[in-house]
């Protein structure tokens, strides 16, 4: 597996342990829709939960967050609305970005709650 790819599933299992740790359910992890995939899908105080990881070696040049284009943001909103068609979802549903850069032998984690809206059309 090249190094690259090793960092993401790290840094997705960071991002894992972090939302159990603040109270959240996982509902779904690295769940597809044809070539769609969505990263976390947790469950919170009666919220769906689409959080999509960001995982860096660095903040150097880009802040992880800053690497989400408006594309990825149409994908992102294109799975959850068959993902809530799928499973039926009624409730309120909102976008959250986890940040996740090693420091050392830890993990700096940064959890943006409401980090973006559905494009309108």
């Amino acid at each position: 597996m090249a190094e690259h790819n090793k960092l993401g599933e790290l840094g997705e299992q960071r991002a894992q342990a972090y939302v159990l740790d603040k109270g959240y359910k996982i509902r779904h992890v690295n769940w597809t829709f044809g070539k769609l995939e969505l990263d976390i899908i947790a469950e919170k105080d009666g919220w769906l939960v689409v959080i999509e990881v960001r995982t860096r070696s660095t903040d150097t040049f880009e802040h992880p967050e800053e690497t989400i284009t408006s594309k990825k943001i149409r994908n992102i909103v294109n799975a959850t609305h068959e993902y809530i068609l799928e499973f039926d979802w009624q409730g309120e549903t909102r976008f959250d970005i986890i940040s996740v850069i090693p420091q050392g032998q830890s993990y700096r984690i940064e959890h943006i709650e409401d980090a973006f809206m559905p494009p309108l059309n």
